[in-house]
Formats: C-alpha cells, structure tokens, sequence
C-alpha cells in the first residue's frame, strides 16, 4: 500500500501540447494493472489531436474543454466521466479561463502515441 500527497509529485510539461502539464499519480511500476495520472491544461493550453494505442478512462476534476474524440465534439466539465477507447483520435482545449484537469486512468500495456497534427 502506498499513500502520496499530489503536491509533492512533479508535474512535467507535454512538449506536444501548449501549456499542457502530467503528473503521474501511480506509475506502471506501482500499479499491478493500471497507471493513474492527473492532466492539467492551463487556460489557452490544449493538447492536439492524437490516438493512443491503449484506451483512457477519464474524471474531470475542474475547469471547462472542448474534447474531441473520434467525429463526435464535447464539452466536459467537472464531474463528468470520459471513456476514450484504445486507437481513438482525441483533443483537448480548455474554454475556461481555469485551468482544464483531469484524471487519466490506463492499462499498464504499450502506450504507442499517434499525433494527428
């Protein structure tokens, strides 16, 4: 068992994305079957458009973005819950002026990146 407090893990810089930040929360290493992150995308930020060879189970935990996830555009906000299966195109752009954060759970496999821009 492991207990960890958020502010004392780094939060790393997306180069792919404008002001976009990860912090991992739980690493493969520590976790037998799922990593668990935390995304933030500061207000103007966005992450382009790209797919990932494994799937995202996503809990927004504040602010406001437009996401797109295959031909389908949202709006998600706080509280709401995303599914994003594996080789699905997707994008992130915050529309508030807070920042966008969320938690992104996923399968410790192969993560192949695919940018789409």
């Amino acid at each position: 068992m492991t207990v960890k407090h958020m502010q004392d893990l780094p939060l790393e810089l997306i180069s792919a994305g404008e002001k976009t930040f990860k912090q991992i929360l739980i690493s493969d290493q520590e976790g037998p079957n799922f990593a668990m992150r935390r995304f933030v995308i500061e207000a103007g930020g966005f992450m382009p458009l790209h797919s990932n060879s494994v799937e995202h189970e996503q809990f927004c935990i504040g602010g406001e973005a437009e996401v797109i996830i295959g031909q389908e555009t949202l709006i998600v906000k706080k509280n709401d819950i995303v599914f994003i299966p594996a080789n699905m195109p997707h994008s992130y752009k915050t529309l508030s002026s807070e920042p966008f954060e969320f938690l992104c759970l996923i399968p410790n496999l192969e993560d192949i990146i695919d940018m789409r821009e």
